[in-house]
């Protein structure tokens, strides 16, 4: 760990009570911090543990008197509006706000690889862990917004060791110094614009992660679009390409069947474990910072070869009686599942629905005539993807009560060979409390149905 001496004697909030927040409460004290932690629900048993480190613990509300407490520094949740009444306050009045990514990045000594970008980040972030690690005598970790604490794990490494970071829009608005020598943008949508507002100011928040990067760094970026390279302009790194379509041969890049780096073939893109084509790119993007890294072929092949997916994000779970069943609870907006579908080349039983965010469906319809043969809707949202799966002559459409009870469903509906896939294209909070628990009912429903266990 990294010394910093610029929070001693500090008066600091944390603001939310999530992994990452109670992991920078207790950071912020190690490094001479004066801690105050609120949440607007009450959680004894954090509360006891954050007081146990001196920690001041206010819970049940987020009274806007905090704002008029003096404090130097906000530790905001990323999850938290700017809107919200008390962060607002803090916004008007000029106090910095930053979030944990900020702190894990300030202590950490070593090699820093992050990655975002609307879709992939998950999936990019584990493969260039994993082939830096399968590297001889390399250590590799990943953290962030994958689901640990970029603090906690950024505490425990050494200034040899690499640190891969996932990174969300919501964490990178908050991270003024955050400069990792190598920057991944996988792809950029139009997501979370309930909370960005705008298109733009969503983009903004990607482009935080190469802000202070200079020529000496690398960002790694998706060149299949136009615009994804001229927002590649924006950035003082040296830009490194990768493309699945072959539109720059100056990075990673797919041509006639075969993965390469530069001018050198790596491997044929079919012995990639990874179905579809948006794990060709995630694959592109991770091959793409793993030499950047210095890591020999045979050990980005051999990840490549053998990585079976991340939890949720199209994993396989198993086969029976010639069903294959895919779990890509993670695809919570439209464009999520048209990448999920053009995976697949058997007929698809299509498992989807979910929160109602106000939008349709019809971006669906080309490839619900392509690739799904049934469709089982569930959710808010359910009537709306029935209409584009309608409108698109979907043969069986069906609804369910959620995507538990709609597995025995596609059971009835599917023949040897078809693949039953859940890909919801919309977020999971009016059933579920995130994407994981929606996709664990799946695969709980699917053991059950099988008598089978997912595979590994």
């Amino acid at each position: 760990m990294q010394k910093v001496t610029k929070y001693q004697n500090k008066q600091v909030l944390v603001m939310g009570f999530g992994i990452s927040g109670i992991n920078a409460a207790h950071l912020l004290v190690k490094l001479g911090a004066k801690v105050t932690a609120n949440d607007a629900k009450d959680n004894p048993k954090v509360k006891a543990d954050l007081q146990r480190d001196g920690i001041t613990v206010i819970t049940g509300s987020n009274p806007l008197s905090l704002a008029d407490d003096g404090f130097d520094l906000v530790v905001k949740n990323p999850g938290i509006p700017y809107d919200q009444p008390l962060v607002a306050k803090f916004v008007q009045q000029g106090t910095p706000i930053i979030t944990e990514a900020e702190l894990g990045s300030e202590i950490f000594a070593g090699h820093l690889i992050s990655v975002t970008g609307s879709n992939g980040k998950t999936t990019t972030t584990t493969l260039i862990q994993k082939m830096i690690d399968h590297s001889p005598k390399r250590v590799a970790k990943y953290a962030g917004n994958i689901g640990v604490s970029f603090s906690k794990v950024a505490e425990k490494l050494g200034p040899d060791d690499t640190l891969v970071t996932e990174l969300s829009s919501f964490q990178l608005l908050g991270t003024p110094t955050l400069h990792p020598h190598i920057a991944v943008i996988t792809n950029i949508f139009s997501n979370h614009l309930d909370y960005h507002k705008t298109r733009e100011n969503y983009i903004n928040a990607k482009l935080n992660i190469t802000r202070n990067q200079t020529k000496d760094d690398y960002l790694i970026i998706n060149w299949d679009r136009e615009e994804w390279q001229r927002i590649a302009r924006r950035s003082s790194a040296t830009i490194v390409p990768f493309s699945r379509l072959g539109k720059s041969h100056d990075g990673a890049y797919e041509k006639d069947g075969l993965i390469y780096w530069r001018d050198d073939a790596i491997m044929k893109a079919s012995e990639i474990r990874l179905i579809g084509p948006q794990n060709v790119e995630n694959a592109l993007a991770a091959i793409a910072a793993a030499k950047l890294s210095g890591v020999a072929d045979e050990d980005i092949v051999a990840v490549l070869k053998n990585f079976g997916g991340v939890r949720h994000r199209l994993q396989f779970v198993l086969e029976d009686s010639g069903r294959l069943f895919y779990n890509d609870s993670k695809s919570t907006d439209i464009e999520a599942t048209q990448v999920a579908l053009r995976g697949f080349e058997k007929p698809v039983i299509l498992l989807a629905g979910g929160l109602d965010r106000g939008y349709t469906f019809e971006r669906l319809e080309d490839d619900f005539k392509k690739h799904v043969k049934a469709i089982i809707v569930f959710g808010q949202s359910k009537d709306k993807m029935k209409a584009a799966a309608q409108a698109a002559g979907v043969p069986v459409i069906k609804e369910s009560e959620n995507c538990f009870t709609a597995v025995p469903l596609a059971w009835q509906l599917s023949q040897p060979g078809d693949v039953i896939l859940l890909s919801p294209a919309n977020a999971s909070w009016d059933q579920f409390p995130n994407f994981e628990v929606r996709g664990d009912k799946f695969i709980e429903a699917v053991e059950k149905l099988t008598g089978k266990k997912e595979q590994a």
